[in-house]
C-alpha cells in the first residue's frame, strides 16, 4: 500500500527553506559553470571566484559539498525530521565568509547582495526553526 505523501503546512519558514533550498542547489548544481553579474573579482564560473579570493581548490569542493547538503535539507526537511536550523547556521556562517571575500578583492556592493540576502534568509531560519 502506497502511503499518502502530506503536504508541508504553508509557513514564512517553508518559503525561506524552498528558496534557500532551491537557490543554493541551482547555484551550485546548475550554474556553478555560468557566468554573472554577482561572481567575484574577474571570476566567470564558481570555481573561478574562489580562484579569484585566493582559496585553494579544496575549500571549493568543501563549501560545494556543504552547500548542497544544505539546499538538500532545507528541502527535504520539509517532510522529514531534519537538522535545518544547523543547516541555516552553517550556511550563515559561509555567508559572511562570502561577504568578507568580496571585500577582500574589492568587488562593489551589488556583488555582495545574493550572499546578503542568502545570510538573512538564513538566519531567519535559524530563528524561525
Amino acid at each position: 500500500m502506497l502511503e499518502e505523501i502530506s503536504v508541508p503546512e504553508f509557513t514564512i519558514l517553508t518559503l525561506l527553506q524552498i528558496i534557500v533550498g532551491l537557490g543554493l542547489l541551482n547555484v551550485w548544481l546548475i550554474r556553478a559553470g555560468s557566468a554573472t553579474d554577482y561572481r567575484g573579482g574577474e571570476a566567470t564560473t564558481l570555481k573561478e571566484e574562489f580562484q579569484a579570493y585566493g582559496l585553494p581548490d579544496g575549500a571549493f569542493y568543501l563549501v560545494g559539498a556543504m552547500k548542497i547538503g544544505a539546499g538538500v535539507t532545507f528541502l527535504a526537511g520539509l517532510w522529514a525530521e531534519l537538522p535545518v536550523r544547523s543547516a541555516a547556521g552553517i550556511v550563515a556562517l559561509l555567508m559572511v565568509g562570502a561577504l568578507a571575500m568580496h571585500v577582500k578583492v574589492g568587488d562593489p556592493p551589488r556583488r555582495s547582495l545574493p550572499a546578503a540576502l542568502m545570510l538573512m534568509m538564513c538566519l531567519a531560519i535559524f530563528y524561525l526553526a
